[in-house]
């Protein structure tokens, strides 16, 4: 039954023709199962960049604006470490320009100054930082809108600290030929001073390694405002704009996983009417082939009861002879042990070979030697109404007159 099945199914697929061989299956990056992280050695960058900062001290704004602009730039070395995420590190430069009050600029190496602000109340100051700065990057751009590669413009949003060592004017020489030195005239507690900083770099594209950086920085500086003696710092806003380049080496895109993508087909119209007749005549097709194995299956209890009416046993007997002889009473004895545990009746048919002797001979044969199997039985213990005699006049084996022996027998059979 089931290799007929799988049968009808095989033929029904070979009727049908394949249109999804038409197109191939592709393959593609999906994004939305998020991005593969890259090798150690990929997605690093250097970054240089220039630009100018503002003092926004509460003294600063005594001195003109153009006196308080500074000088900036930094040189970092980074690496992204996903889409969005990133690291960087670098050196730092930072020109400090502004004003403090007349009592404490000899903190910062302008003894002998030669301008006074508002009525000598306040006095230029200026020094310099050089320092090792540490930021953490976040593209936002990725984050907002997904990761594009080679993307014209990404917004990048960083914070960061930076540690910085003063440089001033030596106070003990007039400004103008006085040595730049380390610290704020000798004193220790002002030779070095800490920032953070956060902003967003805007980053163009211009070759899939160089871009072009705009960079609006905010600083929280520890200035030197109060100069040496007074005891304690001051943090000051320190806004500034810097200009500068990244280079990119490496393998700088990310790779989402790759997924299947079955193609979906647009069958014509002469396609689908094709497609149509030619489902149809697999239908009739296996209809019929259906109908075929309805007819066999109707055939099989037919056969099981023909089968069933096969004989119990056959009982030999020589040539002109119904007594039963040699292991033909064994095979007595089993039929009766069978009988007597089973309820069954059963027919006993008497045969003679038509190849020797006469109808009256074989006619008194074939009465005999059913009699004499019957009688036999009812000694072992059958009884005697569970079974049924007859005799037939024709060829148990038709095989010829070599094989006569072979129709001189009585047949067992359950009824």
């Amino acid at each position: 039954m089931k290799k007929i099945a799988f049968l009808i199914l095989m033929m029904a697929a070979c009727l049908v023709p394949s249109y999804s061989n038409a197109q191939e299956v592709t393959y593609v990056e999906d994004p939305s199962q998020g991005y593969l992280l890259n090798r150690m050695r990929d997605n690093w960058f250097i970054m240089a960049d220039g630009g100018i900062g503002l003092m926004m001290s509460s003294y600063d704004k005594h001195e003109r604006f153009g006196h308080r602009l500074g000088a900036k730039a930094d040189f970092f070395v980074g690496k992204w470490f996903s889409p969005l995420l990133g690291l960087r590190g670098g050196v730092d430069y930072e020109q400090i320009k502004g004003a403090t009050w007349t009592g404490n600029y000899a903190a910062l190496g302008y003894r002998n100054w030669p301008r006074q602000l508002d009525g000598g109340k306040y006095v230029p100051q200026h020094f310099n930082n050089f320092g090792l700065v540490g930021d953490v990057l976040f593209n936002v751009s990725n984050w907002l809108v997904g990761y594009k590669p080679h993307r014209f413009y990404n917004a990048i949003f960083y914070v960061g600290m930076t540690v910085n060592w003063v440089y001033a004017r030596d106070g003990a020489r007039p400004v103008s030929d006085g040595p730049w030195k380390y610290g704020a005239n000798d004193d220790p507690d002002h030779s070095r001073n800490y920032s953070m900083q956060a902003g967003l770099l805007n980053s163009f594209a211009i070759t899939k390694k160089i871009d072009f950086n705009v960079d609006l920085r905010f600083d929280l500086m520890q200035e030197h405002i109060d100069g040496a003696g007074m005891g304690y710092r001051t943090w000051n806003e320190y806004p500034g704009i810097l200009l500068g380049m990244t280079y990119k080496f490496g393998k700088s895109e990310w790779n989402a996983p790759v997924t299947a993508v079955c193609p979906e087909y647009k069958y014509t119209d002469a396609e689908g009417d094709a497609l149509v007749a030619n489902l149809n005549n697999a239908n009739r097709k296996i209809a019929d082939l259906e109908d075929q194995l309805r007819k066999c299956l109707e055939k099989k209890p037919a056969e099981k009861a023909n089968a069933e009416k096969a004989p119990l046993a056959t009982v030999y007997f020589p040539i002109n002879r119904t007594d039963v002889l040699g292991v033909q009473r064994n095979v007595v004895e089993a039929v009766a042990e069978v009988m007597k545990n089973e309820n069954s009746n059963y027919m006993l048919t008497g045969w003679a070979d038509n190849y020797t002797g006469n109808d009256v001979i074989n006619v008194r044969l074939r009465k005999g030697r059913v009699a004499t199997v019957k009688n036999e039985l009812v000694k072992k213990g059958v009884t005697a109404d569970r079974l049924e005699t007859e005799i037939n006049n024709g060829e148990l084996t038709n095989y010829g007159p070599k094989a006569a022996s072979l129709d001189r027998a009585v047949t067992i059979i359950r009824k």
